[in-house]
């Protein structure tokens, strides 16, 4: 049986903004930018050869809670995953507003 789920603890430097983020198992984007990596088929495994960055494309809040879709710029891949309360509130913000513009413009 495989997990579905790998705490692994990692710090990394993020291949958008450069921001050296501190991770606690659970992080799986750059609390300054939103943007990830497409490095896991399961979160945590880091299987996946892709490696490519992934764009924060959607935000939705949900029981009070944001959550982020990626899309890897590299196979087109799409991931979601809850926000962090260390994430940055103005990313979070230009991310709605940006959204809310294409929607409605």
């Amino acid at each position: 049986m495989v997990k579905k789920f790998q705490r692994k603890i990692e710090d990394f430097v993020c291949g958008h903004c450069g921001v050296k983020t501190k991770g606690n198992g659970y992080t799986n984007h750059c609390s300054n930018c939103l943007w990830s990596k497409h490095v896991d088929n399961y979160p945590g495994d880091r299987l996946n050869p892709c490696g490519g960055l992934m764009e924060p494309v959607n935000l939705e809040l949900e029981k009070g809670t944001f959550h982020i879709t990626h899309k890897c710029q590299t196979c087109g891949a799409k991931a979601r995953c809850k926000s962090a309360p260390e994430d940055s509130v103005q990313a979070l913000a230009e991310l709605s507003e940006a959204l809310a513009k294409k929607t409605f413009f």
